[in-house]
């Protein structure tokens, strides 16, 4: 076993621990969790089984085997940030939307307040 594969298992299951720990703790969503868990178990059977990397790494023409679990690693933070990405421009759209409610419903309370204002104090005359 090469240390590169071996640095490779270690950082795949810290990965995998630290994703399981955090969703125990409550700190990390199951929905976000999949995608982390997914990488992870990608990550450690490519790093593990090292004829299915190296068949993978010959059939698309990476010269250099344990650099494809980098790439893989690669292209599931890329998939992760876009899951994010997509999460915070529906976030952002409702936070605008919200905010712009909020202002109308205050707009209303204050106006009516007013009004309400007014009306009491003509009732003392």
């Amino acid at each position: 076993m090469h240390s590169i594969q071996i640095v490779a298992i270690i950082i795949s299951l810290g990965i995998l621990i630290s994703v399981v720990d955090l969703i125990r703790r409550g700190m990390l969503k199951e929905q976000y969790a999949i995608l982390w868990l997914a990488s992870a178990v990608v990550l450690l059977v490519l790093s593990m089984w090292r004829g299915l990397l190296d068949n993978i790494a010959r059939a698309t023409g990476i010269a250099y085997p344990p650099s494809l679990l980098f790439l893989v690693a690669f292209l599931f933070l890329l998939l992760i940030v876009l899951h994010f990405s997509v999460i915070i421009s529906s976030l952002s759209e409702k936070n605008k939307k919200l905010s712009q409610e909020i202002a109308i419903f205050k707009t209303f309370f204050e106006e009516h307040k007013k009004e309400g204002g007014k009306n009491e104090h003509r009732k003392g005359f």
